[in-house]
């Protein structure tokens, strides 16, 4: 099957929040314990460097964005890294081409560092993005509670070679 990266536009609105609910039900991807609207996820996320993965269906199988770490001006060039794909789209190295399509793409904005907070139970999650330059910075050890058990998170985060040099 062949799959494109396109960049979101409000129609996919309804989609995105779907897939987010499928990784917040798994249980390894979010702290969230319900899905934003549309309108609250449109304002948390950067308005560049989003993007959609369709298959040849044209149906939405995964989403990429970036979100400020901070309102401080000086992490302008700091974003969290959103990955989160269809449970039917996982493990088929769609993953790695929308992580390598949002990274191009935060390097053309301007962003000189990305990071990541993934759970270490989310092994596949850990390994893309170490093999795109992200480095492990460290474990938040009973960071939150999720359900009533607390959860670790390690962070990592990726220099530009780039930007900010």
């Amino acid at each position: 099957m062949s799959y494109e990266i396109r960049s979101m536009q409000p129609e996919d609105g309804a989609a995105v929040i779907a897939i987010f609910e499928e990784g917040i039900a798994g249980g390894n991807a979010t702290f969230d314990q319900h899905a934003p609207s549309w309108e609250a996820w449109d304002d948390k996320y950067f308005k560049s460097c989003r993007f959609v993965l369709e298959d040849a269906n044209d149906e939405v199988m995964g989403w990429a964005a970036l979100q400020p770490i901070s309102a401080r001006d000086c992490y302008k060039g700091v974003a969290e890294v959103s990955i989160y794909l269809r449970n039917a789209a996982q493990g088929k190295g769609l993953g790695s081409m929308m992580l390598q399509k949002l990274i191009l793409a935060s390097e053309e904005e301007e962003f000189w560092m990305l990071q990541a907070s993934i759970f270490p139970e989310n092994q596949p999650s850990i390994i893309i993005h170490e093999r795109f330059g992200f480095r492990t910075v460290g474990r938040r050890e009973r960071l939150a509670q999720m359900n009533g058990v607390w959860r670790d998170v390690v962070l990592l985060e990726r220099r530009s070679s780039v930007v900010g040099i």
